[in-house]
């Protein structure tokens, strides 16, 4: 496993590849947004764990400019833990997110989770005219595109991984948004919403379970 270390502070940098060695893990490391773009244009890398804060360009920035060319996953670190900075952070295609101070140990526990996860969505779904290419990252409705925010395509591909079992809210909110998301249960209801408007006639596809949550309801 190969993780991209990106943050100013050469102490933290230092702490996390220790972790990584004692996990036999690769590494690479960058002290801002420019080097880590750089870095995932010319190499392969598992995760990318990211600083927000640093100079030159900060990890919002470096996350949307590699978004433009990589499906990476990526595990943010960042000092501050409003709700308003973790929603940011994933609808720009974050995976994860770790508030500093943090333990080590918690963050390797995360980089495995998140490349688990990763491998287990590199396949494909077909169900009509729906399409989802989840090596790719992509929908399609019809042979049409949709445009779907990262959060939009995650709540699609885990509510396709658990075709016709009806998830709670709070399942959702755990798996799509993290177990130490303070969002509510409108957050789910909303992704929904938007969701199902860009599904067009496969709308239905996505059914709500009364004072339960949501499923995917598709029959072969």
């Amino acid at each position: 496993m190969k993780i991209l270390v990106v943050d100013d502070e050469s102490l933290i940098r230092e702490v996390i590849i220790e972790y990584l060695k004692l996990e036999k893990m690769t590494y690479q490391e960058a002290s801002d947004g420019y080097q880590a773009i750089e870095l995932v244009k010319n190499e392969d890398f598992d995760v990318v764990i990211m600083d927000i804060m640093m100079p030159k360009m900060d990890g919002y920035q470096a996350v949307k400019e590699i978004r433009k060319f990589s499906n990476v996953p990526f595990i943010m670190l960042s000092a501050r833990s409003e709700e308003y900075d973790k929603l940011t952070c994933f609808d720009i295609g974050v995976d994860d997110y770790v508030t500093k101070p943090f333990s080590p140990r918690e963050l390797i526990a995360r980089i495995k989770a998140v490349t688990k996860r990763n491998q287990k969505n590199q396949v494909s779904y077909k169900f009509q005219g729906l399409e989802v290419d989840v090596e790719a990252h992509e929908v399609f409705v019809d042979g049409k595109k949709l445009n779907l925010t990262p959060k939009e395509y995650d709540l699609l591909v885990y509510l396709i991984e658990n075709k016709n079992i009806a998830l709670t809210r709070e399942n959702l909110l755990t798996n799509i948004w993290g177990y130490d998301f303070f969002g509510d249960d409108r957050t789910v209801d909303t992704h929904v919403k938007t969701l199902r408007n860009s599904l067009g006639k496969y709308r239905d596809f996505i059914t709500t379970v009364r004072k339960v949550g949501y499923k995917f309801d598709y029959k072969e």
